[in-house]
């Protein structure tokens, strides 16, 4: 996937190196573009193995709503383990507070809170919030299906009221629909993005959001654009991109997906949607910066 490889270039060659809040350091760019066609294929990159079972649970977690850690776990997806809620345990860097981070559950009001309960007040992970605040994904849904020249169908995880409450503030804070010639397009805007290991599945992660969301509306399949903020690697993740780069990514053909049972958003689960052929070269490590 070019797109994604032509920002991996890009800020090795002119990134500026940056201090960071985990003490890691980065190299950074202010601001680029990702754009892809959904027709040519999912985005899912093919110059190491990606782990699609794995976020297309989190993007369940978040449709649904869920705020607790556990339930990821309970179905093997460990990438929110290190984070929990500040009001439980206040963030730091020691070792006995990572410790006491990764046994805490409860993740705050993150980003399917956000989507689905906007503006209700957040108590704890295992409260009902049935019919409390703003279903912003529901409302979306809605209004692609009775008036899709609408310019104002956003969905924002960005709560200022509620930052202090949540596991990480969003890095992927809002997402727009367009349609256009039939076709459902989806843009997102990310104020920080770790092109290590977050962008690729951001990537993927919205693309697969883009497939339900068409069909939920019986829409055809448009383009995914990313509009992408302090775009940076951590220091320690150098080498593993360089490997990457040199990388043949036309070796693989990007892989398609299919969700042939499909009822609506809401029901679906992250099983439904069958990945199907996916090659790609081996996995590169990227330790976590935490």
């Amino acid at each position: 996937m070019q797109s994604y490889l032509n920002i991996v270039k890009q800020i090795l060659e002119n990134g500026i190196e940056k201090e960071d809040r985990t003490g890691t350091g980065i190299v950074s760019v202010p601001g680029v573009i990702f754009e892809h066609e959904m027709k040519t294929g999912f985005p899912l990159l093919t110059t190491k193995k990606m782990p699609f079972k794995v976020m297309a649970t989190e993007l369940e977690f978040f449709i649904k709503g869920i705020t607790d850690k556990k339930w990821l776990q309970n179905r093997s997806c460990h990438i929110w383990d290190e984070w929990c809620s500040p009001k439980k345990i206040p963030y730091a860097h020691d070792e006995e507070t990572k410790k006491k981070m990764a046994e805490e559950r409860d993740l705050g009001p993150i980003y399917g809170f956000q989507w689905r309960h906007f503006g209700a007040k957040y108590k704890n992970y295992d409260s009902d919030y049935t019919d409390q605040g703003i279903d912003q994904l529901k409302k979306l849904i809605n209004t692609i299906k009775n008036n899709p020249i609408d310019r104002r169908m956003l969905v924002c995880a960005w709560n200022p009221n509620m930052l202090d409450e949540m596991a990480l503030p969003p890095c992927h804070y809002n997402f727009q629909i367009t349609v256009t010639d039939g076709k459902l397009n989806l843009l997102w805007n990310q104020r920080s993005v770790d092109i290590g290991l977050g962008l690729p599945f951001n990537i993927s992660s919205y693309a697969l959001l883009l497939h339900l969301l068409a069909k939920e509306t019986n829409l055809q399949e448009g383009k995914l654009v990313g509009f992408l903020g302090d775009t940076h690697f951590y220091s320690n993740h150098t080498e593993g991109l360089k490997e990457q780069l040199a990388r043949d990514p036309d070796k693989f053909p990007l892989p398609k997906i299919e969700t042939p049972n499909f009822t609506n958003i809401f029901d679906w689960v992250a099983t439904d949607t069958k990945l199907i052929g996916y090659e790609s070269y081996d996995r590169i490590k990227f330790d976590i910066a935490i």
